[in-house]
């Protein structure tokens, strides 16, 4: 695939708020491209759901639980594009999938504007760099105002937003849009606006779109000497100036061209096709390291280049009813069926079998796939984030950044069948998503299944019924608290053992003390061989091993900076095993004298509520330790924003739609951790007492 085919491909990613519409968006641009023939919608009454929602639980609740990868034509460019779940429980599916993808469109609720999940998609989209058009959605809704949705983008996201478009009429008067780059209005006819209409724009408008457009015009010309130099001397704008112009400033994230629509009435989504070819990168634009591991960890730049050595990345696993399916986007060179790739996790060869390309749970047989494309590979054993790299090589990809649970329940099988049909579920579970976790509880013996939500965790529960057969009773969630102390505290700590033979001596001294926004630093000043250098490793070991179980009520102890600054050893007796005893209980001598403290994960709430219900919403919130951290009115709706302890927000959905006849919906995603009230510390504690006395 030589580098002109290669300019025509775009991997984009769908992502947006739960409800935004980014699967509607999807399922039009698959009609428009021809790859599907009839429209099915996401709440469908034909009982079949979006294509992109191939899960039959996804079907059902109308959400998007896994990311689903497909690919279509338009005006001769290559589309790969990935859908994204907008549920914050699922938020690895978008972190990994804006991993390996070029550009983006952000899609935004006409109504809604910005809400919280869109800020969490644009953080990631900035942790990877990845340069995005908006996309304001639902144009056609009650109380939709897309000029607001883009002033939100500037104040909320800070983008610096540029809109290349305007609507013709809102509402339920919505009937098409002005395009400011060709000043022309663009109908959309026929009974799914396949059908483009250009005509010129309607009298009471045309003021309107002269000013947008020079403002327009005014921003993008910071990107382009030569439309700058038109501006100034009056010449003739081309269309070609302004789009490389803001192909420039969108590639570098330095603006967002705004478009607007409604994919469910079929209105708007060809022109935001073709922003997709005109605006956003192809895998040449952008730059990709990957890190050598033969060099120091020098970072090194790939080239998207076929003729060069291979280096992919594996960024999704599904295990089907074939063997273990891996979705890769290949950075550098061609894999070919039939090649030999090295993991530089492992440094296991493997040779190149089946070469798919997905159509959501379709795919279709391929002999390669080339740099700058994303297809998937069948039968090969390997972990999320794994490079495959050509033998030649030994590179790494930097791997993708993964929130740690915040909630965790236990799993009881109802008989032995669903005993080991819950065994080989969790096997596949824990593989194909990283923030899915499961352990056996060493004292109570139960399976505990931890993950970023509530929905998360019942949704796989499901799953482990309906794909697997397996029954199983849940207790009821629990919290990941932690643990820290709040003041420095010193140890001096001897380890000593002398039972005939060998014995054990260790001498540890040093401090303790509070360090925000760290798990844990390890600081040696050892000076004059106090301790040999051999011994600290274990030290360090010993500090680590204690930090599991904290010593007041057992919570993984974070926030802690251990120094040592003495020691003494013995040269027969010392060994690393000694010393990471003593390290061990030289932490926790120390950890009661400096005034530990419970913290619990707090979570961001946002409630959307028709306004008659603002104030029940926040006594909802109140109720539950909850602080109100704004409100605005949004039209005929109001926004709630607050913060809420986890522990406390169990069953609030329930809450919420019993006190608002249903037709309030919220969000929430982990925020921070905080000290708990005096009161629940006791009552944490007088729990554990209770808990280690029935045993």
């Amino acid at each position: 695939m030589e580098k002109a085919k290669l300019t025509k491909v775009r991997n984009i990613g769908i992502s947006a708020h739960i409800d935004s519409g980014k699967t509607t968006l999807t399922e039009r641009i698959l009609f428009y491209t021809d790859r599907i023939h009839t429209v099915h919608d996401v709440k469908g009454k034909d009982g079949v759901g979006a294509l992109m929602d191939s899960m039959e639980l996804e079907k059902e609740r109308g959400i998007t639980i896994t990311s689903a990868a497909t690919s279509c034509q338009w005006n001769n460019h290559d589309i790969n594009i990935i859908d994204t779940p907008g549920h914050v429980d699922f938020t690895i599916e978008v972190e990994r999938a804006l991993r390996v993808l070029d550009g983006a469109i952000l899609v935004l609720c006409g109504v809604a504007g910005v809400q919280s999940q869109s800020i969490t998609v644009d953080m990631q989209m900035k942790r990877y760099k990845v340069p995005c058009i908006a996309f304001v959605n639902k144009c056609d809704r009650s109380g939709a105002n897309p000029l607001r949705v883009a002033r939100q983008l500037t104040e909320k996201l800070h983008h610096d937003a540029v809109l290349m478009q305007l609507p013709i009429g809102l509402e339920d008067k919505f009937e098409g849009v002005i395009d400011l780059i060709s000043m022309k209005a663009i109908y959309f006819d026929g009974p799914l606006g396949q059908t483009l209409r250009t005509e010129d724009i309607p009298e009471h408008l045309k003021e309107d779109a002269r000013k947008k457009r020079e403002e327009m015009i005014d921003k993008v010309s910071l990107f382009s000497d030569e439309l700058t130099e038109a501006i100034l001397g009056e010449t003739e704008i081309t269309t070609a100036m302004i789009v490389e112009a803001a192909r420039k400033g969108t590639i570098s994230r330095q603006i967002t061209p705004v478009f607007m629509g409604s994919a469910y009435k079929n209105k708007g989504v060809q022109p935001l096709l073709d922003a997709v070819c005109k605006l956003l990168p192809s895998p040449s634009d952008v730059e990709n390291e990957a890190i050598d591991m033969d060099n120091n960890r020098l970072p090194v730049i790939l080239e998207s280049n076929p003729e060069k050595p291979t280096v992919a990345l594996a960024f999704k696993l599904e295990d089907g009813a074939y063997g273990q399916l891996t979705y890769i986007r290949v950075y550098q060179g061609n894999l070919k069926r039939g090649d030999s790739v090295t993991i530089t996790r492992t440094g296991k060869k493997i040779k190149v079998g089946r070469l798919v390309k997905m159509h959501a749970s379709e795919m279709e047989d391929i002999t390669e796939i080339p740099a700058g494309f994303i297809g998937a590979i069948f039968g090969v054993e390997c972990a999320s984030g794994d490079s495959f790299v050509d033998p030649s090589l030994n590179l790494t990809m930097l791997s993708m950044y993964v929130p740690d649970p915040v909630i965790s329940l236990s799993i009881i099988p109802e008989d032995n069948k669903s005993q080991i049909n819950m065994s080989k579920a969790l096997n596949r579970f824990t593989k194909e998503d990283p923030t899915f976790r499961t352990y056996v509880d060493g004292e109570t013996n139960e399976t505990i299944i931890e993950g970023m939500g509530e929905l998360h965790l019942e949704v796989y529960v499901e799953r482990m019924f309906r794909e697997y057969k397996a029954k199983v009773k849940t207790g009821n969630p629990r919290v990941a608290y932690r643990e820290t102390i709040t003041r420095m505290a010193e140890f001096d700590y001897t380890h000593k053992k002398q039972t005939g033979g060998s014995g054990q001596y260790a001498k540890i001294s040093g401090f303790i003390e509070p360090v925000a926004e760290i798990e844990f630093e390890f600081e040696n000043k050892i000076v004059g061989g106090k301790i040999p250098t051999q011994y600290i490793p274990a030290c360090e070991k010993g500090f680590k091993n204690a930090l599991g179980k904290g010593p007041l009520m057992e919570f993984p102890v974070t926030g802690i900076r251990v120094t040592i600054n003495d020691g003494a050893y013995h040269a027969v007796d010392s060994s690393d095993m000694a010393f990471q005893i003593a390290a061990r209980d030289a932490f926790i001598s120390a950890y009661h004298k400096a005034k530990p403290v419970i913290h619990e994960p707090i979570m961001k709430i946002e409630i959307e509520t028709p306004n008659e219900y603002q104030g029940a919403c926040m006594g909802l919130i109140n109720q539950r330790r909850g602080l109100i951290l704004g409100a605005q009115d949004e039209g005929i709706s109001s926004i709630i924003e607050a913060q809420a302890p986890l522990s406390e927000m169990f069953g609030f959905s329930t809450a919420l739609r019993s006190s608002t006849q249903g037709k309030a919906q919220f969000t929430m995603e982990f925020d921070s951790y905080k000290q708990v009230p005096a009161s629940i510390g006791e009552e944490l504690m007088k729990n554990l007492k209770k808990h280690k006395e029935k045993k």
